[in-house]
């Protein structure tokens, strides 16, 4: 059975009865990991299965020793530091990566797990039965799939500037790595490229302490099917610095630079200049020649979202003629590549740099039955509704949160025949699919794919229908 913080958290409301002692926070405990939760953690058990802790790292079958780094009333999270006896299933990590912690599981078995999850999530979190649930479709490739990484500077023990991915559960410790396995060959090369530059510059490290130093992040984009490259350097605000010499060091598309004033680590917001080359970068998904803007979501792996686009298609069965609202619609992606088997298709997203791609892709790809606008959903749907008319079918792509009560109340309102939901977070999928089965649809279909190897996200595409 798999559980999750979340149902631990709602099922503890009101409880009365005795509990055995909880673990306090930095206490050391070995358990034995049974499964795995929601988000990848493992599930262990203290007191006779009474209290649960769960533990980053630990997969099933393993026996460890564990510090304990935040507790509840009826569970606690905890850090693997030591592994005592790997489970049967373990296998040895090749790569030092923290973005990969699946990789210590065979593939076959990840494909089962986040099968297992999904049917879990909808029937246990949204009280649903009665849908298909299709075979989860395998990735392409399990390594080097990733079109986008976000990287963090730091500084190693003696000091030296490194560039790397944060450690697990520390927000102030980078682990450095000579290879990320996740991103392409060349792409890994520009991240050592930058890297190099900045040392030779004696550029400091941003302290995610104290507030001080230049570099925080560096941001690498690939066009998978283009070849080209894109670099975005964010660095704190207010500083003196010209990136611009670095130009001639990376032979990229783009090279952007970001500055950024507020406190909280983050790649976006700030001051972006083009510091060479173009901002746009080109890519292609199946028939569709794109452009992708800097602020603008794209799918981290290009090869296996065009068989997810591909899942969307049949399950939303066009037929030439329905009116097609595509939410969240980004760059326009999923809609302009439904648009040629639709009437009509009308898209939405808060982002109006993501709208202007999605326009200018479709006047590039000369498909004219398109229409995008910029707008938040809870505000705009009804909006579009009525400029629009009512839809036929409703693809919606949401962020990890899912839908907003009131936005799921927009789309009843709306009465569309046919919704296909995108998700990446089962969890929130299913209390969303209950709202609308509750509201008079029927959850028909659930297709897992799977975007990301060695990782626990898991993608799944969901058909719901009116029941009457």
């Amino acid at each position: 059975m798999t559980i999750s913080p979340d149902t631990l958290a709602a099922a503890d409301q009101g409880a009365t009865t005795a509990r055995p002692p909880r673990p306090e926070r930095g206490a050391e405990v070995e358990v034995t990991i049974d499964s795995l939760a929601f988000g990848g953690e493992g599930v262990a058990r203290l007191h006779d299965g009474g209290y649960v802790v769960f533990v980053s790292g630990g997969v099933p079958g393993d026996r460890v020793r564990a510090v304990i780094t935040k507790r509840k009333r009826s569970y606690a999270h905890a850090q693997l530091v030591q592994l005592l006896e790997p489970g049967p299933d373990r296998l040895p990590a090749i790569a030092h990566h923290p973005g990969a912690p699946w990789q210590v599981i065979p593939y076959a078995r990840q494909l089962e797990i986040k099968q297992s999850q999904v049917q879990e999530a909808l029937r246990r979190l949204g009280g649903l039965e009665g849908f298909q649930l299709l075979d989860i479709v395998p990735a392409v490739a399990q390594w080097r799939y990733r079109n986008k990484l976000e990287y963090s500077f730091g500084q190693d023990a003696d000091g030296q500037l490194v560039c790397g991915f944060h450690a697990a559960g520390r927000f102030d410790e980078i682990v450095p790595m000579d290879d990320c396995l996740l991103g392409s060959e060349a792409s890994n090369a520009l991240r050592l490229q930058v890297l190099a530059w900045c040392q030779e510059q004696g550029l400091r490290a941003w302290d995610r302490r104290t507030g001080e130093g230049l570099l925080r992040n560096l941001v690498v984009r690939e066009g998978r099917r283009s070849g080209q490259h894109q670099l975005r350097l964010v660095t704190s605000a207010g500083t003196d610095f010209d990136p611009a010499p670095l130009a001639q060091r990376v032979d990229v598309h783009g090279l952007l630079w970001t500055s950024i004033e507020r406190r909280g680590e983050t790649t976006m917001g700030g001051e972006t200049e083009i510091v060479d080359g173009s901002p746009e970068l080109a890519e292609r998904i199946g028939e569709l020649d794109l452009r992708i803007s800097p602020a603008a979501f794209f799918q981290t792996n290009t090869e296996m979202a065009e068989v997810l686009y591909g899942v969307v298609a049949e399950l939303a069965d066009l037929h030439g003629w329905e009116r097609l609202y595509d939410l969240y619609c980004g760059i326009g992606t999923i809609g302009l590549s439904l648009a040629r088997r639709v009437g009509e298709l009308w898209g939405l997203e808060v982002v109006p740099e993501a709208i202007a791609d999605a326009i200018a892709n479709a006047q590039r790809n000369e498909i004219t039955n398109a229409r995008f606008f910029a707008g938040d959903t809870r505000l705009a749907l009804p909006e579009l509704a009525a400029k629009a008319g009512r839809p036929d079918v409703l693809v919606v792509d949401p962020p990890r949160a899912g839908l907003s009560a009131k936005v799921v109340r927009r789309i009843i309102e709306t009465a569309p025949n046919r919704i296909v939901y995108v998700s990446c977070n089962p969890t929130t999928l299913a209390p969303n699919a209950a709202q609308l089965v509750e509201a008079g649809w029927r959850l028909r279909t659930v297709a897992p794919v799977d975007m990301f190897p060695q990782t626990p996200h898991i993608e799944c595409v969901a058909l719901l229908d009116k029941t009457s």
